[in-house]
């Protein structure tokens, strides 16, 4: 097994077993990228430059599911929601923690 030291909000919420509902915590991104970022980025390893920390939330949040136009400037305002609603799916928010990454502080 490889060790990866990734650098991560000190406030980041440590991370969930693998299954559960995502807290935020960023180690997925951290590590690596989604296909839809790789598409947009054109890169695989993280950390994911669409990987944003939200103080307010004191959690990480992915920009192209909750900012697309950021990350895709010729994205026209019509195609916001739908936009949103792709990469919600790729990323498939929502369905729990798939990172099977042995965290350790």
């Amino acid at each position: 097994m490889q060790e990866k030291t990734i650098h991560l909000h000190a406030a980041a919420p440590a991370k969930p077993p693998e299954g559960q509902p995502c807290n935020g915590c960023g180690v997925c991104c951290a590590l690596e990228t989604c296909p839809a970022a790789r598409l947009r980025f054109l890169q695989s390893k993280g950390p994911c430059p669409a990987l944003e920390w939200s103080g307010e939330q004191s959690r990480y949040l992915c920009g192209l599911l909750i900012d697309p136009q950021h990350y895709l400037n010729w994205l026209p305002m019509r195609g916001v929601s739908l936009a949103s609603r792709l990469f919600a799916r790729w990323i498939s928010a929502g369905k729990g923690c798939d990172c099977s990454a042995d965290v350790q502080a």
